[in-house]
């Protein structure tokens, strides 16, 4: 299930300033601990090392040179330290008074370096220790010389009562989590807070967005008050909605556009009827109301098949069949079924393609799309005017540019020509001739095929058609 972007996002704040105060924390403790600890076991060494230095051995066996007195913590019992002196074959020599008859635990570093170690005492309380080796100093006459050393090392054990330490320590501990509690706790609300005012524009495009209707689709998500990271996110909403804008133009001209083109034709029809049943007739006049009446169902089923060609090339439910197709030749027969209304308006036609050049294509579909561009081109030619097909090369395609003269069309409308059902004459008074399909039907082939299609109008009125196809790779073409 997927949560919400919420909780994500508190849920990441929070686990990481939480991962945060624990890794802060410890760090505290670590370092205060430490600090503690070496100060306590510095405090034994050198206690250690005043009861290494006042041991001397004498002929009636160790002596300690400070007297008990003279350090009285191995004599308080609310904070007892003691001590105990071995030899190196375990024989205890000497303990602190409070010891009494007990041992503390054996175990030794040097002098400089004693060991230390924690272990538990009486009633289970927390004592440390520090153990090392030292050589005894032997007792000599007045008039002796220098000061002389024993041989055999002794082993000296200091301990002390930690519970103050520990105790201390315990109490770091719980200040540090009630600390790190306190903290999370804040940064979850301080969170909550940061996170419900940031989201708080994302619930008012949310809200913006709800109020949008198909009636209202002029309106547009609001620029008050937004973060820049959501600003992509309501300019790429701004562009969805004024394509939903246009596409549902386009649908309502769009069924508007077909139920006109429709609807001339039936009332021709219709009326071509009535008008016979208004009388008897004899066999030729009803033969040509039917005539009428066929001619009429021919346009209709045009435009349908147009319709549901581009219908299938939207939806990809055409299949092409690829192979070299040669241009010129292509071009020659796609002309021929119009040659003939071109010469009755003395309207040339020149096929510049060179005849050796072939194309990748379909050849069933690029004849629809060059028959309906010829068609327009001899449709809307004027009297005496030019149509030329021309060629050339780009990188790995291949550009055909048909041009005629002629053209009465502005930049303006240019823009339009290739819209569904889109022409030049607004009043529609050649309904029935020109359904403003051809181009439209050009444009979505030329896609389908892999190649593009662009319609501008040069200097001079000259009006042209720019299709791109790819080209065979086995043949090329003179720049």
């Amino acid at each position: 299930m997927m949560r919400s972007l919420r909780t994500r996002l508190l849920s990441g704040i929070i686990g990481g300033m939480i991962l945060l105060l624990i890794i802060f924390s410890l760090l505290i403790y670590v370092v205060i601990r430490s600090a503690l600890v070496n100060q306590f076991d510095t405090a034994l060494a050198s206690v250690a090392q005043v009861l290494a230095a006042s041991v001397e051995i004498d002929p009636n066996g160790i002596d300690i040179e400070i007297g008990v007195q003279q350090m009285p913590e191995f004599t308080n019992p609310d904070h007892p330290m003691n001590y105990q002196i071995w030899k190196l074959n375990g024989e205890a020599v000497s303990r602190s008074p409070l010891l009494g008859n007990g041992d503390l635990p054996c175990f030794h570093g040097s002098l400089d370096k004693p060991v230390y170690k924690g272990f538990p005492g009486p009633e289970d309380r927390p004592y440390r220790a520090a153990g090392t080796t030292f050589l005894p100093r032997i007792e000599t006459d007045e008039t002796d010389g220098a000061a002389q050393t024993a041989e055999k090392p002794l082993i000296l054990v200091v301990t002390r009562d930690a519970h103050e330490l520990y105790g201390q320590l315990s109490l770091l501990k719980w200040l540090l989590f009630v600390a790190a509690s306190v903290n999370a706790g804040l940064a979850l609300i301080i969170g909550a807070y940061v996170v419900r005012s940031g989201l708080r524009p994302l619930n008012t495009i949310a809200a913006e967005i709800a109020a949008v209707r198909v009636d209202s689709l002029t309106t547009r998500i609001g620029t008050r008050h937004v973060p820049a990271e959501v600003v992509p996110i309501k300019n790429r909403l701004n562009e969805l909605l004024s394509r939903l804008q246009a596409s549902f133009d386009r649908e309502r001209r769009f069924n508007a556009d077909v139920a006109h083109e429709l609807r001339t034709p039936l009332a021709g029809i219709r009326s071509t009827i009535e008008v016979s049943l208004t009388r008897s007739r004899d066999a030729t006049e009803y033969r040509e109301a039917l005539s009428d009446c066929l001619e009429i169902a021919k346009d209709m089923e045009s435009v349908v098949n147009n319709l549901l060609t581009l219908s299938r090339l939207e939806t990809e439910q055409i299949s092409f069949k690829t192979e070299p197709v040669r241009l010129s030749e292509l071009l020659d027969s796609c002309w021929r079924c119009f040659s003939k209304k071109a010469d009755e308006r003395r309207i040339v036609f020149e096929n510049q393609i060179p005849a050796e050049l072939t194309c990748q294509s379909d050849p069933e579909h690029l004849f629809m799309v060059f028959s309906n561009l010829l068609d327009n081109a001899a449709e809307y030619s004027n009297d005496g005017g030019r149509i030329r097909t021309t060629t050339r090369r780009i990188d790995d395609s291949v550009e055909i540019a048909v041009s005629n003269t002629g053209c009465q069309l502005t930049a303006e409308q240019i823009s339009k020509v290739s819209d569904c059902f889109w022409r030049g004459d607004s009043s529609r008074s050649d309904t029935g001739a020109h359904c403003g399909l051809g181009l439209a039907l050009v444009q979505r082939i030329v896609k389908a095929l892999g190649g593009t299609c662009t319609i501008q109008l040069e200097q001079g009125g000259i009006f042209t058609t720019k299709v791109t196809l790819p080209a065979d790779s086995q043949k090329t073409i003179a720049a």
